[in-house]
């Protein structure tokens, strides 16, 4: 058992220091994607290009911080105060929104499963920890915009861009990122490329709250 708990130190603290340089070019979720649509009979779908985060538009970073965590560079991987809002919401019994980071859907998604459950929530705040000690915010953002599932087998800012708009992520404007980032609670359901009305809806208030929000800092 001993020998268990040091290996799994080891080897995860090991897999968290490559990735502060090596480019991540497949993940669990990835896996996962693939998996299921061999399962259900249909052509392998797995669209990744892996790019710096300053081969990316300068608005990208901005719009999901503005989407999904605007205290990102503020924090130590945990927003304690949208989480705490996310459960007296719950409690309320109003629309359910997560209180997650960016640094901790990184983790997720690098890391981990997609699948909720008790065992993945301890793991996911294990592995935020590390990547926060370990991995410089820029880092985490360059890592988070390259693995993030944007649509159906589409993943990073680089393939949605090339796919949705016809031109590489360096190229998208503060509208197209806005849009990209108005996806991320379901990519799978909403979509940058035929966008609904809620989806424009959604676009309009993530811009506004992109005024209130600086440029992404150069490392």
């Amino acid at each position: 058992m001993q020998r268990l708990v040091i290996f799994f130190f080891a080897s995860t603290i090991l897999a968290v220091v490559a990735y502060r340089w090596l480019p991540v070019y497949v993940t669990p979720l990835m896996v996962i994607r693939c998996a299921q649509q061999v399962g259900r009979g249909e052509t392998l779908r797995l669209h990744h290009h892996w790019v710096p985060l300053d081969s990316m538009s300068k608005y990208m970073p901005v719009a999901v911080m503005a989407s999904e965590d605007q205290r990102f560079l503020e924090h130590h991987g945990f927003d304690f105060d949208a989480i705490d809002q996310a459960l007296k919401e719950r409690q309320a019994g109003k629309r359910q929104r997560g209180g997650s980071t960016i640094s901790q859907q990184t983790a997720k998604n690098v890391f981990l499963w997609p699948k909720a459950s008790w065992v993945r929530k301890g793991l996911e705040a294990y592995f935020t920890a590390l990547i926060e000690i370990v991995w410089s915010k820029h880092r985490i953002m360059e890592v988070y915009l390259n693995s993030i599932e944007m649509g159906d087998g589409i993943y990073g800012a680089e393939a949605v861009a090339q796919l949705h708009f016809g031109h590489p992520a360096s190229e998208l404007t503060r509208s197209n990122c806005a849009l990209i980032a108005a996806t991320l609670p379901n990519p799978l359901r909403f979509s940058s490329k035929e966008p609904s009305a809620y989806m424009l809806k959604r676009q309009t208030w993530i811009m506004r709250q992109m005024k209130h929000i600086d440029l992404f800092p150069k490392e």
